[in-house]
């Protein structure tokens, strides 16, 4: 619940927790800002004190994007001219009140989250990951930082579907009238939107994005048994692995060596060529030009390997009945 006080309660009790933000219009990053601290046990059960009151908003236990301060304890403000705090050296987005927040608190809400140890090593990847995947965004648009390079002339606006503008349509129109209750019950509906949306985000990415990424990197790790050279990387369960693969050959120093990823389709196996890049169909090694485009008994018969199903036209991809076959087919491709 919100309030917008212009005087301190001096009745209130120590224990109640208060988070404080400005009062009247509001925006996606302090609406997603406060959601995140009250993720946190210590901020659960807090008031949200909303006022552009001094003294009301110093009473309050912490305060964002408002009060022109930034001391990482309780002051989270990105307004003051001096500013220029970004996430870490590697971005350059100026951050928000989300930022800040996310910042000092992301790693423990994405613990609490998904219920992690504070010391697991995987908590700084999706630290990371989820700020690189949201918050940067929500931070470059508050302080007008653009995804774009400025000669960029977008195709059509996207303004009334992102996050930022769908908070902003929920501020009284101009010519609608309004009270500081009515203001406060909106920005409640922001928070919501923004947290939700966050909430979701942290458990796609460490229910279904960081397992992926784990089996990816345990397969990588054991791609020495099929290629002395670990060429060739083995799935032996569906994962989405593309993404995976290529931010895993950036940390770990092997990239570009890696060529064909081996997996099923549920009925057969397949073998398909890396790409050169995440969005590329140009392949790092085609399968070879005389198999591409030969399908069944002919194609095991050209290969010499039984079970062959198909070669794509292009050699990016090709299938054999068995698991045996697919790696037959990349350790053969390999010398070809």
């Amino acid at each position: 619940m919100t309030t917008d006080q212009t005087s301190p309660d001096p009745k209130r009790q120590k224990t109640e927790m208060r988070i404080g933000t400005h009062s009247g219009t509001f925006h996606a990053d302090e609406a997603l800002a406060v959601f995140m601290l009250k993720l946190l046990p210590k901020y659960k059960d807090s008031a949200v004190i909303r006022s552009r009151t001094p003294d009301v908003l110093e009473a309050c236990d912490i305060i964002v994007d408002v009060q022109g301060q930034y001391d990482g304890v309780k002051h989270f403000d990105h307004h003051q001219r001096e500013f220029s705090e970004t996430f870490s050296p590697a971005f350059k987005t100026k951050l928000s009140s989300a930022g800040l927040i996310y910042k000092h608190f992301g790693k423990k809400i994405i613990s609490f989250q998904l219920d992690m140890n504070h010391d697991d090593s995987r908590l700084d990847v999706l630290y990371d990951k989820i700020y690189a995947a949201m918050i940067e965004a929500i931070d470059g648009n508050d302080n007008g930082q653009s995804a774009y390079p400025d000669d960029v002339e977008p195709a059509y606006s996207t303004s009334s579907i992102t996050l930022p503008g769908m908070v902003a349509a929920l501020n009284p129109a101009w010519n609608e009238a309004s009270d500081d209750a009515y203001l406060d019950a909106q920005f409640d509906k922001a928070s919501k939107l923004m947290g939700d949306v966050f909430v979701d985000l942290v458990k796609y990415y460490g229910r279904a994005w960081l397992p992926a990424r784990d089996l990816v990197k345990a397969a990588i790790e054991q791609r020495y048994q099929f290629d002395q050279a670990g060429r060739i990387v083995v799935f032996d369960q569906f994962v989405t692995w593309k993404t995976h693969l290529f931010e895993l050959e950036d940390e770990l120093d092997f990239k570009g060596q890696i060529m064909y990823v081996i997996y099923s389709d549920g009925k057969g196996w397949r073998v398909q060529a890396v790409p050169v890049d995440p969005n590329s169909f140009k392949s790092r090694k085609p399968l070879p030009e005389p198999w591409r485009g030969v399908r069944d008994q002919a194609l095991s018969d050209l290969t010499g390997i039984d079970g062959g199903v198909f070669v794509h036209a292009s050699g990016f991809i090709g299938g054999n009945q068995t698991r045996d076959g697919a790696l037959l087919m990349a350790q053969k491709a390999l010398t070809l």
